[in-house]
């Protein structure tokens, strides 16, 4: 039985695995490395955050984007979006060189048993382990509204359903959202001939402001610092320090996770939507249904008009009925907060023993830190030191993992 079963091989995940194996756990990972970022963003994205935002994280922070970088002669300077396939391929860089192998086979069901939790992937091995540590990632939580559901992909699709938008050359597309995914993709159809329009909810778009140069007057520096969430005081609390956010009041953490960092638009990506894209403002979809042309909207604020194709720029929601691959009475077990997400205590354990939780499933209670990779560094060495204390706690004698290196363990006593 191993000590830890990491469920996620993207940059949680494979975070987790490399702090787990310094630590000497013994371990094993399951996922294909960066598959949301490999299959599920178009080419021509680009990361939203600083590159110096985007770290995975090792514990002695060997293994950073801007080394990836050195080495393919591609610069990592504040204030220059990162390609998202530069992204991808420096988080293969990341696993090759500080995780253990990655088993690339999916875990499609995880129970508890006596002792520990057993993992059953895809083609019926099963795997047992004393803790997991589940980093999923944002593909179970996609939200697609109510008046779309139902109609078939060909005709709905979210936005993270493409790595390519050929497709939809020289085809009519209507985007649903007012956020980076929404602008982004809009943009990325309009640049290929793709008739597209944005329809959004609110009365205007909003746009991101330029960073301030990261050399400026100290007292630049002391009114708005710079941080993995952007610039002021307010995102740098979310972005350093989630173990204070974790203490506010819960209904405090829930209305900033419900409106912190709302929907917005890089600023290098609103040249290419303005006067490029058709934008609705005030428009909400109240109804869909299929039609000869495609889907049939019906819209607040404007006529039914006819689309080729949806696609639902709309976000993710962590609820844990949506743990699909967690068993019905594992499940069902787990504590919830107030937006349905499960409950997690000061290192990331859930209301089940031994059963960790990591990513955006934690916003509720880490904070807007978790929906992006900035939160991997504090979720790994977190959640690694609850797991070790979680084994120290179960194993006969007090016996705990001494450090090691890449899953040798060693029992030590105290």
């Amino acid at each position: 039985m191993y000590d830890l079963l990491v469920v996620g091989a993207g940059p949680y995940g494979l975070s987790i695995a490399s702090h787990a194996a310094d630590a000497g756990l013994s371990l094993r990972v399951f996922g294909r490395p960066m598959a949301s970022w490999r299959d599920n963003m178009p080419g021509g994205m680009f990361l939203k955050s600083e590159p110096w935002a985007s770290n995975l994280s090792d514990p002695a922070a060997r293994w950073r984007l801007d080394a990836y970088c050195a080495t393919r002669g591609v610069a990592a300077r504040h204030g220059q979006p990162i390609p998202v396939e530069t992204f991808a391929e420096y988080g293969l860089w990341f696993a090759r060189n500080a995780v253990p192998e990655v088993d690339e086979r999916t875990v499609v069901r995880i129970a508890s048993l006596p002792g520990g939790f057993e993992a059953v992937t895809e083609d019926g091995e099963t795997v047992q382990a004393r803790t997991v540590a589940l980093a999923v990632g944002v593909m179970p939580f996609v939200e697609i509204p109510a008046a779309l559901r139902g109609l078939p992909s060909s005709l709905v699709s979210h936005s993270s359903h493409h790595g390519d938008l050929d497709r939809f050359r020289d085809r009519d597309v209507t985007v649903i959202g007012g956020g980076q995914a929404a602008l982004e993709t809009a943009a990325l159809l309009a640049e290929q001939g793709t008739r597209v329009r944005v329809l959004a909810r609110s009365d205007r778009l909003r746009w991101n402001d330029v960073p301030p140069p990261w050399e400026r007057p100290w007292w630049r520096s002391a009114r708005s610092p710079h941080s993995g969430l952007g610039c002021g005081w307010r995102n740098w609390f979310y972005a350093e320090r989630p173990d204070l956010y974790r203490r506010l009041p819960e209904p405090t953490r829930a209305r900033i996770a419900a409106t912190a960092l709302g929907p917005a638009g890089a600023w290098w990506v609103r040249d290419r939507v303005e006067g490029a894209v058709e934008v609705c403002l005030d428009h909400e979809v109240t109804a869909a249904r299929a039609a000869d042309g495609g889907v049939r909207l019906d819209v607040t604020g404007a006529d039914p008009f006819e689309t080729e194709h949806v696609i639902a720029a709309t976000g993710f929601r962590a609820t844990r009925e949506r743990l699909g691959l967690l068993a019905g009475p594992l499940r069902d077990t787990l504590a919830t907060v107030a937006d349905g997400s499960p409950e997690v205590g000061r290192d990331f354990e859930s209301s089940c023993p031994g059963l960790f939780m990591a990513g955006l499933v934690t916003a509720a209670g880490f904070g807007p830190a978790m929906r992006f990779v900035h939160g991997a560094t504090f979720t790994a060495r977190t959640l690694v030191k609850g797991v070790r204390r979680r084994l120290h706690t179960g194993l006969p004698g007090g016996a705990i993992p001494a450090p090691g290196r890449h899953g040798a363990t060693e029992a030590v006593r105290r």
